[in-house]
């Protein structure tokens, strides 16, 4: 039986995005939890953050954008050991530098495959320990 490998929150307002990079990130053992929206994340973060190790962050979300998600959580000290990585369809070098200036530990397009998203989680991970 294959040891699970950490907890990463997965924060997207659009359920199927969720839902398949949830399956994907599984196949590799990890542990998901799962937001729809900043918000939740927000809330998550404050009551699991010594379990999680990566947050998967949407930028272009309802009420809160991931943008500001990221702002809030590089501001709160006890964060500071987990990484952020922005998940996101703009693709634009403008919001890549952006997430950078921010404090984002990473960046993907949505437009990438299963594989590809696995082997950039793993290597952000490993580059952690």
């Amino acid at each position: 039986m294959s040891q699970t490998k950490g907890f990463i929150l997965v924060v997207d307002d659009e359920k199927d995005i969720t839902l398949l990079t949830k399956q994907f990130l599984e196949l590799e053992n990890y542990n998901i939890i799962s937001a729809n929206n900043g918000k939740e994340a927000l809330q998550i973060m404050e009551e699991r953050y010594l379990e999680i190790s990566l947050v998967l962050l949407d930028i272009m979300m309802p009420q809160i954008s991931g943008f500001d998600v990221l702002k809030k959580i590089k501001a709160i000290e006890k964060y500071n050991d987990i990484l952020i990585v922005l998940f996101s369809v703009k693709n634009f070098q403008l919001d890549i530098q952006k997430a950078k200036e921010l404090g984002a530990d990473g960046y993907l397009p949505k437009t990438i495959s299963g594989k590809t998203l696995l082997d950039y989680i793993k290597k952000i991970l490993d580059t952690k320990k």
